[in-house]
């Protein structure tokens, strides 16, 4: 019984960040452990978290912790705040296990995100990464400067950041990965981390609809600029199978399932030894316990759970330590 999906995907969507408080206030804090991971310092009982887009602004993560998340992915969190795209910004189809969204990081903005994680109990019961973006009316030349913003507001409070350029959702942020920019954008992000103390793990987020050598490329040169890890992938914009879902916007879910594993092996096999010390996360298209296995036996170091969260619900977590205690895989 998932009487959430009884209601408009909006309206579940707008509620559910109220629900998952009132019930964190009721519950004590489930901490599941299962293959046990450590990185960079950062302790994670298991290997399944939230991804970016569930808490926007922060406003969940102890609700999250409550129902076992393993890390928690806040954001996308932008520089100043920013109303969703005009119009139907998301829909789903529960026979396919598909979300779609044009939402384009709606976000009270970094002050907001900021007090929310500055109230959490320290040290985090399991890391929180923060996504952050530019603003949608900040050009492409300057976007730099909107991340470094983030990144110098946020940083005392966050473990990691994840560097969002992959949403379909702003208008040319993807452009941002082609090779005429992407160097000229990165660099200063990166450079300005550095001189940070601590300095924080960066990771890129990317998109499932480059060609393998786009891809390729990029991995080659955020490697070479000093990037910390990969988040593969955002959502696609490529073909809907289908589905009754608007062109413009981004699909997730079971759909996106086979390209985020595709892209999850190149990256894997591109890398070969350079992937030590570099941390990888699957995200997109995990829906089931045996997905989450499955892209940890490919190689990811850690998985992402969105869309399931919506047709498996909350309890997701505890789905899946549980299949974790029954499986040799872990053992």
């Amino acid at each position: 019984m998932r009487p959430w999906l009884l209601l408009p995907s909006k309206l579940a969507h707008d509620i559910s960040p109220y629900l998952l408080n009132a019930y964190s206030r009721f519950k004590s804090l489930d901490h599941y452990t299962w293959e046990p991971f450590e990185w960079k310092g950062l302790q994670f009982s298991n290997r399944l978290g939230i991804a970016g887009g569930v808490d926007k602004n922060g406003e969940n993560v102890e609700a999250w912790w409550t129902l076992g998340a393993g890390f928690v992915e806040v954001g996308t969190v932008t520089p100043q705040p920013q109303e969703p795209n005009p119009g139907k910004i998301m829909d789903r189809h529960v026979s396919a296990e598909a979300l779609w969204n044009k939402m384009g990081f709606p976000s009270k903005g970094c002050q907001v995100a900021r007090s929310h994680l500055k109230a959490l109990y320290q040290p985090h019961f399991s890391p929180v990464f923060v996504n952050v973006g530019k603003n949608r009316n900040t050009p492409n030349e300057e976007a730099a400067k909107d991340y470094i913003y983030l990144i110098d507001h946020l940083h005392e409070y966050a473990d990691a950041f994840v560097i969002n350029v992959s949403s379909p959702n702003t208008k040319g942020l993807r452009d941002l990965l082609k090779p005429a920019q992407f160097k000229a954008f990165l660099s200063p992000v990166i450079e300005a981390n550095q001189a940070k103390s601590p300095v924080r793990p960066i990771l890129l987020k990317i998109s499932p609809d480059m060609e393998q050598s786009d891809l390729l490329s990029i991995i080659d040169t955020s490697y070479e600029l000093g990037i910390d890890g990969w988040i593969l992938t955002n959502t696609t914009s490529g073909p809907r199978n289908g589905l009754p879902f608007p062109d413009e916007g981004g699909v997730s879910g079971r759909p996106l399932s086979r390209l985020s594993k595709q892209v999850l092996k190149w990256t894997i096999e591109h890398l070969g030894d350079r992937r030590e010390g570099k941390l990888i996360v699957s995200c997109g298209g995990a829906m089931s316990s045996e997905d989450v296995f499955f892209r940890l036996q490919l190689g990811a170091d850690l998985v992402q759970a969105y869309t399931a969260l919506v047709y498996q619900g909350p309890f997701f977590f505890r789905q899946v330590a549980k299949a974790a205690e029954s499986t040799r895989i872990f053992r």
